[in-house]
């Protein structure tokens, strides 16, 4: 007989281990409470030459229910011309964290905050990222505003930035807001209680519906990748919750793809070197488009995004369940995405899965430090002043953030498996609905369906393929290891 209640497991220190398994340094060196407490010390709002006060717009951001670090809020108008106007205020990290300080240093080498469902290992301290530089609900802040206006087709354009002052009046979520957007659930408690929020966010959202048909008709894919966070009770994970794209995730995904883009082609236009965010045309599209001939449909014999969502596109229809596995694995046949410096009048490789050819990190500087060296860049262009970074520094940094994603990617998939069986300890002996998502000379691995977690077929499935639906027995878990074995 097992016990009712989960595994325990110390999954912090095993969440710590793995980041120093995979090169971090979850530690903040010497020097960084120094440095905390001389940018403690003047919490005032920096002073910055010709800088705007747009602190009385209604901005609000839209993030996860668990989100501290707040990196981004949002504004819209609308024009007379039919367009909306739309602004973007991203928190301006470099007004506290100055080049080559402590904890900018440290930044660089770690390049990112990583989210293991346990704890979080940010990239800049948590004083820093939760506080004086996250765009706090009712606080004033700094920020670079990205503003750009939409079209009835979805076309960005008239995009600028500059320095504003800030403030955020409504911390939103995605679930709730996603629900109220798409009429299946209650207006949140801040929105219902102001008609000009609720006004607000419907015209964010107007924009952002006219922005994602655009980009789909030019080509952008709609993949479905599963996305599943802890139930936390008393620091202990209790179920596996999926998250779920909606309206809200749209609209903030949107508006981050413009604001990325009117960035990166104010650095083109000036001729300034800039880091971007690339996914090459795929290598292996040979066997995208075999994968596609499987499933009946004849992709063209050169990368072609559109043909490809097409695609995408009716297989979604055709075979709801399947799909996120479909587009796992054209997420891994398209390969990863990288970093790259894009020198002056240099073409950029371009985004293939964001079907969009100007694509810098810009957005989210408290988490990303490709964020915080493209807001210097821009500070620098915008003051005609010196570059803060050489073409070299440049591309030492794009190597270096490309390869401590991964990293990143590596530590979080660890602490997903081990929360699983954690969770999972107190279910052993149960049975589940799953498909077969793997067969290899390793084994057979399946995807239960509720809660969605990966495990491997130990017992019985002979003759299974992947797509097989079955129902499986659990027989064990090893949290240390992140194994889950089933039974068919």
């Amino acid at each position: 007989m097992h016990s009712s209640q989960p595994q325990h497991f110390n999954l912090v220190a095993a969440a710590n281990a793995s980041m120093i398994e995979h090169g971090f340094q979850p530690d903040f060196p010497a020097g960084t409470d120094t440095q905390l407490a001389a940018i403690e010390a003047h919490p005032e709002t920096p002073s910055i030459p010709g800088i705007q006060n747009l602190s009385s717009l209604l901005w609000s951001s839209i993030d996860n229910d668990t989100s501290k670090d707040l990196d981004q809020i949002e504004w819209a108008e609308q024009l007379s011309d039919g367009r909306i106007r739309v602004l973007v205020g991203v928190a301006d990290v470099d007004a506290r964290v100055k080049l080559g300080t402590v904890i900018d240093t440290h930044a660089r080498s770690e390049t990112t905050s990583v989210y293991t469902g346990v704890k979080v290992f940010p990239m800049i301290p948590a004083e820093l990222s939760e506080g004086i530089t996250s765009l706090n609900e009712n606080e004033d802040r700094v920020a670079h505003v990205i503003e750009f206006s939409v079209d009835a087709s979805g076309t960005a354009s008239d995009g600028k930035v500059y320095a504003a002052v800030v403030r955020n009046s409504a911390q939103l979520a995605y679930n709730a807001v996603g629900a109220w957007l798409e009429g299946t659930g209650p207006a949140p408690a801040k929105v219902a209680a102001s008609a000009d929020l609720a006004a607000q966010l419907k015209l964010q959202d107007s924009a952002a519906q006219r922005m994602v048909g655009g980009r789909f008709q030019h080509g952008a894919l709609d993949l479905e990748t599963i996305e599943t966070r802890p139930e936390m009770h008393a620091d202990q994970p209790i179920d596996i919750v999926r998250q779920q794209k909606n309206r809200a995730t749209s609209l903030i995904e949107e508006f981050m793809v413009a604001a990325n883009g009117v960035v990166a082609r104010t650095f083109e236009d000036s001729g300034v070197a800039s880091i971007r965010r690339i996914v090459r045309v795929p290598k292996r599209w040979d066997r995208i488009v075999e994968v596609a001939s499987g499933l009946g449909t004849t992709l063209p014999e050169q990368p072609d995004s559109k043909a490809l969502n097409d695609f995408l596109l009716a297989q979604k229809q055709k075979d709801p369940d399947h799909f996120p596995d479909l587009s796992l694995t054209i997420i891994k046949l398209m390969g990863p995405g990288e970093y790259v410096l894009v020198k002056p009048n240099e073409p950029s490789p371009g985004h293939f899965g964001l079907a969009v050819q100007d694509y810098t990190h810009s957005t989210a500087p408290n988490r990303r430090f490709p964020d915080v060296v493209t807001q210097r860049i821009m500070k620098a262009h915008l003051a005609n002043a010196a570059m803060p970074y050489s073409q070299d520094d440049l591309n030492a940094i794009a190597v270096r953030c490309t390869l401590m994603e991964d990293a990143a990617r590596k530590v979080e998939r660890d602490m997903q498996k081990r929360i699983a069986a954690v969770v999972l300890h107190s279910r052993i002996g149960q049975s589940f609905p799953a498909i077969v998502t793997g067969v290899n000379k390793y084994g057979t691995f399946v995807r239960t369906l509720d809660p969605h977690v990966d495990g491997m077929l130990v017992q019985g499935g002979k003759g299974l393929d992947v797509g097989d639906k079955l129902t499986v027995k659990l027989i064990s878990t090893d949290p240390q290891r992140g194994f889950i074995d089933f039974a068919a």
